[in-house]
């Protein structure tokens, strides 16, 4: 009888766990985060200069599971802190700033489960960073002020892993490495990042 017992214990237990193993397991579906990290653009060309700076933004996106693996796309924009700034470039007194702006990416990423609560994955996709330069020469003749506006098209590869912390929001920890080629002014810029986020699975 005790054994009766037990073994229907053990089934009714088995019963409603598997409902919240495919529960905390289920990746599917639109996804929202924001994110924050460190950020580095270097220059590979003969000025061989890096900057460090923080990274910043927000990440939309849209998984489907299939098994214990899941497919997604995603979108994101983010901004950076990196700015590098000299004077007496060309004249006594002038300014020259350069400044990483926007970054807006989009591409797919695959990824395997874990465990019932986490998910490894790999990403890749496009790339478009814009980079504002400033320069001012107030005594030069005449004085001078001016700014542009540099887009460059790249290609991104990432990894990183995700976590649930409830059934609707996560956090996750990603690394990511982008090259957008050499340029026609001669610098030849790169990006590695290392960021982490929280967002909310609808």
């Amino acid at each position: 009888m005790r054994i009766k017992i037990i073994a229907a214990a053990l089934v009714a237990s088995s019963a409603i766990a598997a409902p919240a193993f495919a529960q905390d397991s289920n990746f599917s579906g639109s996804h929202a985060e924001a994110i924050v990290g460190w950020d580095r653009v270097n220059d590979k060309s003969s000025y061989d200069a890096s900057r460090d700076g923080v990274t910043f933004g927000g990440n939309i996106g849209y998984d489907v599971q299939r098994g214990s693996t899941v497919f997604g796309v995603e979108g994101e924009v983010t901004g950076s802190s990196i700015s590098d700034r000299t004077s007496n470039v060309i004249n006594q007194g002038d300014r020259l700033r350069v400044k990483a702006g926007r970054d807006l990416y989009v591409g797919g990423r695959l990824g395997f489960l874990a465990g019932p609560r986490t998910l490894i994955y790999a990403k890749a996709g496009y790339t478009n960073a814009q980079f504002i330069t400033d320069y001012t020469s107030p005594n030069s003749t005449p004085a001078l002020d001016l700014r542009s506006r540099d887009n460059l098209d790249g290609w991104r590869l990432g990894a990183g892993a995700e976590f649930k912390l409830t059934d609707k929001v996560f956090a996750k920890a990603e690394y990511r490495y982008s090259n957008y080629g050499s340029q026609s002014n001669g610098v030849d810029p790169e990006r590695h990042q290392i960021v982490t986020g929280v967002g909310v699975r609808f």
